[in-house]
Parts: C-alpha cells; structure tokens; sequence
C-alpha cells in the first residue's frame, strides 16, 4: 500500500501542471469537521484559494447527499487516476440513519454552511430584495387600522386593500427602503424593502381583507405594502466557486447596517447578478484603485489595482446579489471593483 501512495506521489511530481497546485504547502492529510465550522472555513485549510474547491472535490459514492459535509465528518485527501482530490467520510455524530449496507442518510439541516450563517441570518429576516418597482407599486397595502387607530401593532386588526390571492393566508408588511441603479449605466437593478411585520387573512370580501397582525417590530401604517411570505431561509448546498465568466467587472454598491466602512462578514449588495453568470456561492475578488497627486507635474495618477479582499454571493437576483465579505486587508467601501478571482 505504501508503495502505491509513494508511486502516485512521484507520479504526480514528475506530471507537468498536476492538479496538486491549488493546495497549500502546509496541508493537512485529514480534518474533522467541527460544529461551526464553514466550507470556507475547510477549504482554506487545504487550498490556497478556496474556490477552487469544486475542482478538487470527489463525491463519496458510498454516502448519501455526498455533496454535504456534517460536523464530525472527515475530510481527507484521496489520488483519484493519479492526482489529488478532497473528500469525506461520515462521521457519527450528525445523527447518522442507516438505510443499507453502503448509504447512510443525514438530516439535511444538520450540515455545515458555506459561510457563517450567524452573520447573515439577522439581516434576511428583516430584509428582501425586489426586482420591479412595480411589485410594490401593485402590492396590496393596509387600508385602515381597526378601531380608528393611527398605528396598528401586535394582536390588532387592520384593513387592506387590493388582489389577494386565495391561496395565501400570511403576509408580509413592507416599506421602501432603497432603490439602487448601476453607477455606470444608471439602469434600475432592484428595491430593497424592509420587513416591519407579518399579518393573517381572516375575512376576505371582495378586494377588502381583514387582518390580524401576527407580529410587528414597528407601528404599522395605513400605506403599508403587503407581500406574499417568501422563504427566506438560505440554502446550505452551494459551495465556494469562481465564476465561469473571468472577464466579469462590477462593484460594490452598498453595505447592509448603515456602517460606513466595509469588512470580514459584513452584507453588501452588488451589480452582478445571474444574467452576468453569478450564482450562489461565486466568489469575486475586491480591487482598490488609489489615486495620488504627481508632485512633479502636479497631475492626479491612478494607481494599478490593487487586490484588498475577497466576498462570496449568497443569493443571487437577475441584476445584483447579496454577498458577504470573507477576506478583507483593509477597510473596504462602496465602489470598490469586483473581478474574477
């Protein structure tokens, strides 16, 4: 057996370009995944970079959903046709269900995120992103609150109007927030509208509903926008990936929480969407462009980019993102490029 590992090793070594590149020189042959660990968080302990982690990755076929990693899992380094590659073997404290002799199932929410889900959760619960001013525009909105209230909250009634569907019995309650357009083109990108509270159907007569407020973290008001209940909770499947566009160029348009610098795990909204190939889990890197005035000639000189950070895309819209930043050498801010990594 050793000899085998030793002739694959050679092998690899004497192979031109061998795919060993994207592995950090200090690697571990193994790790065992801990509660709270991320996908980021892993590969980085074997890749240089990691979002090469999908082209290093080999599914255990002995495993159910081969693709997720669970705490007590172990990642360990593998020669598939001669070249290295990660993979996992189930561990047993995930709640492990044997169904047969080889598959093993694993409750699907018990798996490792990509990235710190601590850090984003908070802000996906208050906040949403829609792609048309006129979802808000056509959107039910609070009529009249009970019992000739000005304000409505908790345990109240309210009244609203407009096209309800009949299948829904919860809604959301909304307000503009901020609408953003490209900084270059000036096209419309999104809305992103903040969530106040959460009101239940109970009377519907013709356009008219009859509401009670399920929950409210701010007075709700007659104006107020009414939005069908979306699942907002993040999915744990993708992985850390470089977009498959490397001619790809946007930038940073906001940070979510009114900070005016930008670092490690802060939200930031970006103008890169699907239609630019971006999906969930692309990550970007974040170039700075410093500009200094020429003493000898008295002229203001861009300087070359210069690599400061790295974010990943969480959810991707068809013109912009949410994404988090994970690496970051200095304070960031808005306008700062995003290109391939």
């Amino acid at each position: 057996m050793k000899r085998v590992m030793l002739g694959a090793a050679l092998w690899c070594l004497l192979t031109p370009g061998w795919a060993a590149e994207p592995f950090r020189d200090s690697h571990p042959e193994s790790y065992t995944v801990v509660k709270g660990d991320t996908l980021w968080d892993i590969a980085g302990r074997f890749l240089k970079n990691p979002w090469n982690w999908p082209d290093v990755w080999e599914k255990n076929p002995q495993i159910n959903n081969p693709h997720l990693i669970y705490p007590g899992d172990l990642v360990h380094l593998v020669y598939v046709d001669g070249q290295p590659r990660l993979t996992v073997s189930r561990g047993e404290t995930g709640h492990t269900i044997k169904l047969g002799p080889k598959i093993r199932s694993t409750p699907l929410d018990n798996a490792i995120s990509a990235i710190p889900l601590e850090a984003i959760n908070s802000f996906l619960d208050i906040s949403r992103v829609i792609e048309s001013a006129e979802i808000m525009n056509m959107a039910p909105y609070i009529l009249a609150n009970g019992q000739d209230r000005v304000i409505s909250g908790s345990g109240d009634t309210i009244y609203a109007r407009g096209e309800f569907s009949s299948d829904a019995r919860t809604y959301g309650v909304y307000r503009n927030q901020k609408n953003y357009t490209d900084p270059k083109t000036g096209e419309f990108l999104g809305t992103m509208i903040q969530s106040i509270g959460s009101v239940n159907v109970q009377n519907l007569t013709n356009d008219v509903a009859t509401m009670h407020v399920a929950k409210a973290s701010e007075e709700l008001r007659v104006g107020d926008r009414l939005l069908e209940s979306e699942e907002r909770r993040l999915a744990t499947s993708f992985f850390p990936s470089a977009p498959d566009n490397k001619d790809i160029e946007g930038s940073i348009l906001d940070v979510i929480g009114g900070v005016n610098q930008i670092g490690i795990y802060n939200n930031v909204l970006v103008n890169l969407g699907v239609r630019d190939g971006i999906e969930d889990g692309s990550v970007l890197a974040i170039f700075r462009s410093n500009k200094v005035k020429d003493k000898m000639t008295n002229e203001v000189v861009n300087l070359p980019p210069e690599r400061v950070g790295h974010l990943m895309v969480y959810r991707s819209y068809e013109k912009m993102s949410l994404a988090i930043i994970m690496q970051a050498s200095q304070p960031l801010h808005t306008g700062d490029t995003l290109r391939s990594p």
